[in-house]
Protein backbone atom coordinates (compact mmCIF):
# COMPACT_ATOMS: atom_id res chain seq x y z
CA UNK A 1 0.00 0.00 0.00
CA UNK A 2 1.75 3.02 -1.39
CA UNK A 3 1.34 6.47 0.84
CA UNK A 4 0.61 9.38 -0.52
CA UNK A 5 -0.27 12.74 1.33
CA UNK A 6 -3.93 14.22 0.27
CA UNK A 7 -4.70 17.59 -0.28
CA UNK A 8 -7.43 16.79 3.17
CA UNK A 9 -4.09 16.23 5.19
CA UNK A 10 -2.35 19.06 3.90
CA UNK A 11 -5.13 21.50 5.09
CA UNK A 12 -4.93 19.65 8.06
CA UNK A 13 -1.38 20.04 8.99
CA UNK A 14 -1.98 23.54 8.05
CA UNK A 15 -5.08 23.63 10.66
CA UNK A 16 -3.16 22.82 13.30
CA UNK A 17 0.06 25.17 14.67
CA UNK A 18 0.81 23.37 17.48
CA UNK A 19 2.44 20.55 14.71
CA UNK A 20 5.55 22.64 15.10
CA UNK A 21 6.19 22.01 18.54
CA UNK A 22 4.57 18.82 19.22
CA UNK A 23 6.70 15.65 17.97
CA UNK A 24 4.50 13.14 16.21
CA UNK A 25 4.54 9.39 16.99
CA UNK A 26 4.62 6.68 14.88
CA UNK A 27 3.04 3.19 15.99
CA UNK A 28 4.52 0.42 13.92
CA UNK A 29 4.35 -3.41 12.74
CA UNK A 30 1.33 -3.55 13.79
CA UNK A 31 -1.44 -5.01 12.04
CA UNK A 32 -3.96 -1.94 10.59
CA UNK A 33 -8.00 -2.18 10.12
CA UNK A 34 -8.18 1.31 8.66
CA UNK A 35 -11.72 0.72 7.76
CA UNK A 36 -12.31 2.41 4.59
CA UNK A 37 -9.47 0.17 3.01
CA UNK A 38 -7.76 -3.29 3.35
CA UNK A 39 -6.24 -4.14 5.95
CA UNK A 40 -2.88 -3.72 6.36
CA UNK A 41 -0.86 -6.96 7.44
CA UNK A 42 2.37 -5.04 9.24
CA UNK A 43 1.29 -1.13 9.21
CA UNK A 44 2.81 2.33 10.56
CA UNK A 45 0.44 4.96 11.86
CA UNK A 46 1.47 8.67 12.24
CA UNK A 47 0.19 10.97 14.67
CA UNK A 48 0.63 14.41 15.30
CA UNK A 49 -1.10 17.68 16.56
CA UNK A 50 -4.45 15.41 17.26
CA UNK A 51 -4.53 14.19 13.53
CA UNK A 52 -3.48 11.19 11.66
CA UNK A 53 -0.44 12.17 9.61
CA UNK A 54 -0.10 9.26 7.59
CA UNK A 55 -1.11 5.27 7.94
CA UNK A 56 -0.30 2.56 5.17
CA UNK A 57 2.20 -0.47 5.51
CA UNK A 58 5.58 -0.35 7.43
CA UNK A 59 7.57 -0.56 3.59
CA UNK A 60 6.18 2.99 2.12
CA UNK A 61 5.69 4.51 5.40
CA UNK A 62 8.50 6.76 6.46
CA UNK A 63 8.53 7.84 9.89
CA UNK A 64 9.41 11.46 10.45
CA UNK A 65 12.45 12.48 11.54
CA UNK A 66 12.24 13.15 15.31
CA UNK A 67 9.00 10.70 15.71
CA UNK A 68 8.43 8.74 18.89
CA UNK A 69 8.66 5.47 17.74
CA UNK A 70 6.65 2.86 19.33
CA UNK A 71 6.87 -0.60 18.09
CA UNK A 72 3.71 -2.54 18.57
CA UNK A 73 4.11 -5.64 16.57
CA UNK A 74 1.42 -8.34 16.96
CA UNK A 75 -0.93 -5.88 18.22
CA UNK A 76 -3.91 -4.74 16.09
CA UNK A 77 -4.95 -0.94 15.94
CA UNK A 78 -8.78 -0.30 14.97
CA UNK A 79 -10.53 3.38 14.68
CA UNK A 80 -11.83 4.32 17.97
CA UNK A 81 -15.20 2.72 18.41
CA UNK A 82 -18.56 4.94 17.93
CA UNK A 83 -21.43 3.87 19.97
CA UNK A 84 -24.64 5.62 18.41
CA UNK A 85 -26.69 5.12 21.75
CA UNK A 86 -25.43 5.68 25.17
CA UNK A 87 -26.33 6.30 28.80
CA UNK A 88 -22.71 7.13 29.94
CA UNK A 89 -22.65 9.74 32.59
CA UNK A 90 -26.35 8.95 33.73
CA UNK A 91 -28.06 11.36 31.68
CA UNK A 92 -31.57 12.58 32.79
CA UNK A 93 -34.10 14.04 30.10
CA UNK A 94 -38.24 14.57 30.02
CA UNK A 95 -40.07 13.93 33.30
CA UNK A 96 -43.73 12.81 33.90
CA UNK A 97 -45.65 16.43 33.44
CA UNK A 98 -45.75 15.71 29.41
CA UNK A 99 -45.06 12.91 26.89
CA UNK A 100 -43.11 14.86 24.70
CA UNK A 101 -40.63 17.47 25.58
CA UNK A 102 -38.38 18.78 22.98
CA UNK A 103 -37.06 21.37 24.91
CA UNK A 104 -34.85 19.21 27.29
CA UNK A 105 -31.17 18.92 26.79
CA UNK A 106 -29.34 15.86 27.89
CA UNK A 107 -26.34 18.54 28.07
CA UNK A 108 -27.73 19.82 31.49
CA UNK A 109 -27.69 16.73 33.33
CA UNK A 110 -24.45 14.28 32.10
CA UNK A 111 -21.85 13.72 35.15
CA UNK A 112 -18.50 13.57 32.89
CA UNK A 113 -16.86 12.41 36.62
CA UNK A 114 -19.05 9.29 36.11
CA UNK A 115 -16.95 5.84 36.15
CA UNK A 116 -19.29 5.10 33.21
CA UNK A 117 -16.90 6.97 30.84
CA UNK A 118 -13.77 5.34 31.95
CA UNK A 119 -15.24 2.34 31.41
CA UNK A 120 -16.51 3.12 28.18
CA UNK A 121 -12.73 4.10 27.41
CA UNK A 122 -11.71 1.00 28.85
CA UNK A 123 -13.43 -0.57 25.90
CA UNK A 124 -12.20 1.47 22.86
CA UNK A 125 -15.09 3.56 22.81
CA UNK A 126 -14.03 7.32 21.64
CA UNK A 127 -17.12 8.66 20.73
CA UNK A 128 -20.67 8.37 22.36
CA UNK A 129 -24.50 9.67 21.41
CA UNK A 130 -25.68 9.88 24.82
CA UNK A 131 -29.39 10.42 24.96
CA UNK A 132 -31.99 10.32 27.88
CA UNK A 133 -34.53 7.80 28.50
CA UNK A 134 -37.27 6.25 26.11
CA UNK A 135 -40.05 6.70 28.89
CA UNK A 136 -41.49 9.32 26.99
CA UNK A 137 -42.64 10.19 23.57
CA UNK A 138 -40.01 12.41 23.03
CA UNK A 139 -37.53 13.29 25.48
CA UNK A 140 -34.99 15.37 24.28
CA UNK A 141 -31.89 16.31 22.63
CA UNK A 142 -29.19 14.00 22.44
CA UNK A 143 -25.92 14.74 22.84
CA UNK A 144 -22.16 13.37 20.64
CA UNK A 145 -19.57 13.32 23.29
CA UNK A 146 -15.91 12.77 22.56
CA UNK A 147 -14.19 10.48 25.36
CA UNK A 148 -11.63 12.83 26.33
CA UNK A 149 -10.39 12.76 30.09
CA UNK A 150 -11.80 16.16 31.12
CA UNK A 151 -13.46 17.63 34.10
CA UNK A 152 -16.32 19.51 32.19
CA UNK A 153 -19.25 18.82 29.94
CA UNK A 154 -17.98 21.34 27.58
CA UNK A 155 -14.62 19.67 27.00
CA UNK A 156 -16.55 16.50 25.58
CA UNK A 157 -18.84 18.09 23.40
CA UNK A 158 -18.27 18.97 19.55
CA UNK A 159 -19.69 21.30 17.51
CA UNK A 160 -20.53 21.24 13.76
CA UNK A 161 -19.49 23.68 10.86
CA UNK A 162 -22.02 26.51 12.10
CA UNK A 163 -21.01 26.34 15.65
CA UNK A 164 -24.15 23.89 16.77
CA UNK A 165 -24.21 22.05 19.47
CA UNK A 166 -23.66 17.97 17.89
CA UNK A 167 -26.72 16.26 18.76
CA UNK A 168 -30.13 14.33 17.98
CA UNK A 169 -33.38 14.16 19.03
CA UNK A 170 -34.62 11.00 20.85
CA UNK A 171 -37.84 9.63 19.99
CA UNK A 172 -39.68 6.48 21.29
CA UNK A 173 -42.56 4.12 20.68
CA UNK A 174 -44.01 0.49 21.75
CA UNK A 175 -44.11 -0.28 25.04
CA UNK A 176 -41.86 1.90 27.54
CA UNK A 177 -43.63 5.64 26.64
CA UNK A 178 -47.25 3.79 27.42
CA UNK A 179 -49.06 4.81 30.80
CA UNK A 180 -51.53 6.81 32.00
CA UNK A 181 -52.51 10.09 30.68
CA UNK A 182 -51.48 12.39 29.62
CA UNK A 183 -48.72 9.79 28.41
CA UNK A 184 -50.21 7.78 25.53
CA UNK A 185 -52.45 4.30 26.32
CA UNK A 186 -51.95 2.45 22.88
CA UNK A 187 -49.77 2.64 19.98
CA UNK A 188 -51.99 4.56 17.45
CA UNK A 189 -52.06 7.42 20.38
CA UNK A 190 -48.72 7.33 20.69
CA UNK A 191 -48.53 8.27 16.59
CA UNK A 192 -51.52 10.92 17.03
CA UNK A 193 -49.31 12.50 19.86
CA UNK A 194 -46.08 12.57 17.70
CA UNK A 195 -47.77 14.16 14.67
CA UNK A 196 -50.00 16.84 16.82
CA UNK A 197 -46.41 17.74 18.22
CA UNK A 198 -44.79 18.03 14.88
CA UNK A 199 -47.87 19.93 12.86
CA UNK A 200 -47.57 22.87 15.77
CA UNK A 201 -43.74 22.81 14.77
CA UNK A 202 -44.61 23.33 11.12
CA UNK A 203 -47.24 26.07 11.77
CA UNK A 204 -44.45 27.52 14.36
CA UNK A 205 -42.30 27.38 11.40
CA UNK A 206 -44.41 29.14 9.32
CA UNK A 207 -45.09 31.59 11.14
CA UNK A 208 -41.69 32.42 11.94
CA UNK A 209 -41.07 32.45 7.90
CA UNK A 210 -44.20 34.51 7.29
CA UNK A 211 -42.54 37.48 10.00
CA UNK A 212 -39.13 37.64 7.91
CA UNK A 213 -37.25 40.67 9.60
CA UNK A 214 -40.27 42.23 11.58
CA UNK A 215 -39.78 40.83 14.93
CA UNK A 216 -43.24 42.51 16.26
CA UNK A 217 -44.44 39.39 13.57
CA UNK A 218 -42.87 36.71 15.39
CA UNK A 219 -44.35 34.45 17.34
CA UNK A 220 -44.04 33.93 21.11
CA UNK A 221 -40.30 32.00 21.35
CA UNK A 222 -40.88 28.42 22.14
CA UNK A 223 -37.63 26.66 22.87
CA UNK A 224 -39.72 23.09 22.40
CA UNK A 225 -41.00 23.84 19.04
CA UNK A 226 -37.69 25.49 18.00
CA UNK A 227 -36.06 22.59 18.47
CA UNK A 228 -38.58 20.78 16.55
CA UNK A 229 -38.24 22.69 13.59
CA UNK A 230 -34.52 21.87 13.67
CA UNK A 231 -35.43 18.16 12.95
CA UNK A 232 -38.05 19.20 10.27
CA UNK A 233 -35.73 21.11 8.36
CA UNK A 234 -32.73 18.60 8.84
CA UNK A 235 -30.76 19.96 11.04
CA UNK A 236 -31.08 17.19 13.80
CA UNK A 237 -31.55 13.83 13.36
CA UNK A 238 -34.23 11.66 15.17
CA UNK A 239 -32.72 8.67 16.95
CA UNK A 240 -35.97 6.66 17.29
CA UNK A 241 -35.89 4.25 20.07
CA UNK A 242 -38.26 1.23 18.40
CA UNK A 243 -38.57 -2.81 18.80
CA UNK A 244 -41.28 -4.43 17.57
CA UNK A 245 -42.17 -4.76 13.91
CA UNK A 246 -44.90 -2.91 13.47
CA UNK A 247 -43.70 0.16 15.56
CA UNK A 248 -40.45 0.18 13.07
CA UNK A 249 -42.69 0.74 10.21
CA UNK A 250 -44.46 3.33 12.37
CA UNK A 251 -41.23 5.22 13.10
CA UNK A 252 -40.56 5.04 8.86
CA UNK A 253 -44.25 6.52 8.58
CA UNK A 254 -43.64 9.13 10.23
CA UNK A 255 -40.28 10.20 9.24
CA UNK A 256 -41.77 10.07 5.26
CA UNK A 257 -44.58 12.01 6.51
CA UNK A 258 -43.23 14.89 8.03
CA UNK A 259 -39.77 14.43 6.30
CA UNK A 260 -37.25 14.16 9.46
CA UNK A 261 -34.12 11.88 9.23
CA UNK A 262 -34.25 8.70 11.29
CA UNK A 263 -31.76 6.65 13.19
CA UNK A 264 -33.57 3.86 13.81
CA UNK A 265 -32.32 2.24 17.36
CA UNK A 266 -32.43 -0.91 18.91
CA UNK A 267 -34.94 -2.50 15.70
CA UNK A 268 -34.97 -6.30 17.16
CA UNK A 269 -37.40 -7.45 14.62
CA UNK A 270 -34.98 -5.91 12.21
CA UNK A 271 -35.39 -9.58 10.06
CA UNK A 272 -38.90 -9.39 9.80
CA UNK A 273 -38.97 -5.90 7.96
CA UNK A 274 -35.15 -5.14 6.86
CA UNK A 275 -36.10 -4.59 3.14
CA UNK A 276 -38.46 -1.71 4.13
CA UNK A 277 -35.63 -0.44 6.29
CA UNK A 278 -33.04 -0.70 3.17
CA UNK A 279 -35.98 0.71 1.06
CA UNK A 280 -36.35 4.13 3.20
CA UNK A 281 -32.78 4.22 3.12
CA UNK A 282 -32.84 4.66 7.24
CA UNK A 283 -29.87 3.63 8.86
CA UNK A 284 -30.55 1.03 11.82
CA UNK A 285 -28.51 0.91 14.78
CA UNK A 286 -28.87 -2.21 16.56
CA UNK A 287 -27.76 -3.83 19.67
CA UNK A 288 -26.82 -7.35 20.46
CA UNK A 289 -27.10 -8.70 23.73
CA UNK A 290 -26.58 -12.43 24.61
CA UNK A 291 -29.46 -12.48 27.11
CA UNK A 292 -32.44 -11.92 25.91
CA UNK A 293 -34.95 -10.62 28.16
CA UNK A 294 -37.17 -7.98 29.56
CA UNK A 295 -39.72 -6.44 27.31
CA UNK A 296 -42.26 -8.79 25.63
CA UNK A 297 -41.96 -6.46 22.11
CA UNK A 298 -38.03 -7.87 22.37
CA UNK A 299 -38.90 -11.81 22.39
CA UNK A 300 -38.34 -12.13 19.19
CA UNK A 301 -34.58 -10.63 18.63
CA UNK A 302 -31.75 -12.07 16.82
CA UNK A 303 -28.52 -11.94 16.18
CA UNK A 304 -28.95 -12.41 12.40
CA UNK A 305 -30.19 -8.66 12.54
CA UNK A 306 -27.13 -7.83 11.53
CA UNK A 307 -26.79 -10.23 8.10
CA UNK A 308 -30.24 -9.11 7.61
CA UNK A 309 -29.81 -5.39 7.15
CA UNK A 310 -26.73 -5.79 5.58
CA UNK A 311 -28.07 -8.29 3.01
CA UNK A 312 -31.49 -5.83 2.50
CA UNK A 313 -28.90 -3.26 2.20
CA UNK A 314 -29.44 -0.73 4.65
CA UNK A 315 -26.42 1.13 6.91
CA UNK A 316 -26.34 -1.04 10.21
CA UNK A 317 -24.37 0.17 13.07
CA UNK A 318 -23.44 -1.42 16.46
CA UNK A 319 -24.76 0.66 20.18
CA UNK A 320 -24.48 -0.17 24.10
CA UNK A 321 -27.51 1.05 25.49
CA UNK A 322 -25.07 1.43 28.43
CA UNK A 323 -26.12 -0.47 31.05
CA UNK A 324 -27.93 -2.77 28.92
CA UNK A 325 -25.07 -3.90 27.23
CA UNK A 326 -21.65 -2.52 29.05
CA UNK A 327 -19.47 -0.49 26.95
CA UNK A 328 -16.23 -2.80 28.05
CA UNK A 329 -18.29 -5.48 25.97
CA UNK A 330 -18.72 -3.17 23.05
CA UNK A 331 -16.39 -5.37 20.81
CA UNK A 332 -18.27 -8.46 21.37
CA UNK A 333 -21.34 -7.03 19.40
CA UNK A 334 -19.62 -7.76 15.83
CA UNK A 335 -18.41 -10.82 17.06
CA UNK A 336 -21.60 -12.14 17.71
CA UNK A 337 -23.40 -10.45 14.42
CA UNK A 338 -20.78 -12.28 12.22
CA UNK A 339 -21.37 -15.36 14.14
CA UNK A 340 -25.05 -15.20 12.87
CA UNK A 341 -24.08 -14.65 9.41
CA UNK A 342 -23.10 -10.48 8.73
CA UNK A 343 -19.89 -9.94 7.12
CA UNK A 344 -16.40 -9.15 8.74
CA UNK A 345 -16.16 -6.14 6.88
CA UNK A 346 -19.82 -4.39 7.56
CA UNK A 347 -19.55 -5.88 10.98
CA UNK A 348 -16.42 -3.73 12.01
CA UNK A 349 -17.24 -0.97 9.56
CA UNK A 350 -20.79 -1.15 12.16
CA UNK A 351 -18.23 -0.67 15.29
CA UNK A 352 -16.62 2.90 13.57
CA UNK A 353 -17.44 4.45 10.02
CA UNK A 354 -20.87 3.66 9.86
CA UNK A 355 -21.64 4.64 13.61
CA UNK A 356 -19.65 8.01 12.54
CA UNK A 357 -21.92 8.51 9.69
CA UNK A 358 -25.20 8.43 11.61
CA UNK A 359 -23.77 10.57 13.79
CA UNK A 360 -22.66 12.76 10.83
CA UNK A 361 -18.62 12.55 11.55
CA UNK A 362 -17.60 10.81 9.39
CA UNK A 363 -15.28 13.80 8.36
CA UNK A 364 -13.62 13.26 12.06
CA UNK A 365 -13.94 9.95 12.73
CA UNK A 366 -14.49 6.43 12.34
CA UNK A 367 -11.77 5.27 9.88
CA UNK A 368 -7.71 5.69 9.86
CA UNK A 369 -7.30 8.19 7.37
CA UNK A 370 -5.03 10.94 6.89
CA UNK A 371 -6.19 14.04 8.01
CA UNK A 372 -8.72 12.42 10.52
CA UNK A 373 -8.71 12.73 14.59
CA UNK A 374 -5.96 10.21 15.74
CA UNK A 375 -9.51 8.26 17.43
CA UNK A 376 -8.02 4.92 17.17
CA UNK A 377 -7.78 1.64 19.95
CA UNK A 378 -4.86 -0.53 20.33
CA UNK A 379 -5.99 -4.08 20.70
CA UNK A 380 -4.01 -7.57 21.59
CA UNK A 381 -5.51 -8.82 18.88
CA UNK A 382 -8.41 -9.76 16.54
CA UNK A 383 -11.23 -7.59 17.30
CA UNK A 384 -13.83 -10.72 16.72
CA UNK A 385 -12.34 -12.93 19.27
CA UNK A 386 -13.72 -13.15 22.80
CA UNK A 387 -9.94 -12.91 24.00
CA UNK A 388 -9.02 -10.21 22.73
CA UNK A 389 -8.33 -7.39 25.32
CA UNK A 390 -8.36 -3.00 24.84
CA UNK A 391 -4.58 -2.17 25.52
CA UNK A 392 -5.06 1.38 24.78
CA UNK A 393 -7.47 3.90 24.07
CA UNK A 394 -6.24 7.54 21.88
CA UNK A 395 -8.53 10.76 21.11
CA UNK A 396 -7.52 13.36 19.68
CA UNK A 397 -3.83 11.72 19.78
CA UNK A 398 -4.43 11.19 23.77
CA UNK A 399 -4.03 8.28 25.11
CA UNK A 400 -7.14 8.22 27.65
CA UNK A 401 -6.88 4.60 29.09
CA UNK A 402 -3.92 2.02 29.05
CA UNK A 403 -4.33 -1.05 30.66
CA UNK A 404 -1.09 -1.39 31.80
CA UNK A 405 -1.89 1.87 34.14
CA UNK A 406 -3.23 0.65 37.42
CA UNK A 407 -5.89 3.33 37.64
CA UNK A 408 -6.93 2.36 33.83
CA UNK A 409 -7.30 -1.32 34.64
CA UNK A 410 -9.50 -0.77 37.46
CA UNK A 411 -11.55 0.47 35.10
CA UNK A 412 -11.57 -2.29 32.62
CA UNK A 413 -11.85 -5.50 34.76
CA UNK A 414 -13.63 -3.88 37.81
CA UNK A 415 -13.29 -4.60 41.54
CA UNK A 416 -12.80 -1.98 44.65
CA UNK A 417 -12.90 1.37 43.56
CA UNK A 418 -14.22 1.04 40.07
CA UNK A 419 -17.67 2.47 40.65
CA UNK A 420 -15.94 5.38 42.61
CA UNK A 421 -17.40 8.98 41.15
CA UNK A 422 -14.07 10.60 39.08
CA UNK A 423 -11.34 8.13 40.99
CA UNK A 424 -9.24 7.76 37.72
CA UNK A 425 -10.21 11.17 36.21
CA UNK A 426 -9.52 13.09 39.68
CA UNK A 427 -6.33 11.74 39.43
CA UNK A 428 -4.67 12.02 36.01
CA UNK A 429 -6.10 15.85 35.97
CA UNK A 430 -3.89 16.25 39.16
CA UNK A 431 -1.06 14.47 37.61
CA UNK A 432 -0.61 15.11 34.58
CA UNK A 433 -2.14 18.40 34.55
CA UNK A 434 -5.34 17.68 32.12
CA UNK A 435 -7.69 20.52 31.25
CA UNK A 436 -10.47 20.93 33.42
CA UNK A 437 -12.50 22.22 30.37
CA UNK A 438 -14.07 25.08 32.44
Amino acid sequence: MKFRPSIALIAALAAVPALAQEPPVAFVGARIIPIDGPEIASGTLVVRGGRIVAVGDSASVRVPEGASRRDVSGKVILPGLVDTHSHIGSPEGADSSAPLQADVRVLDSIDVRSPDLQKAQAGGITTANVMPGSGHLLSGQTLYLRLRDAGSIDALTQRDASGRLRGGMKMANGTNPRRAAPFPGTRAKSAALAREQLVKAQEYREKVRAAGADATKLPARDLALEALVEVLDGKRVVHFHTHRHDDILTALRLAKEFGFRVVLQHVSDAWKVADAIAAAKAPASIIVIDSPGGKVETRDTHFRNGAALEKAGALVGFHTDDGITDSRLFLRSAGLAVRAGMSREKALRGLTLSGAEMLEMADRVGSLTAGKDADFVLLSGDPLSVYTKVLETWVEGKRVFDREDPRDRLYAVGGYGAGREGHGLAERIEDEGLEMGF
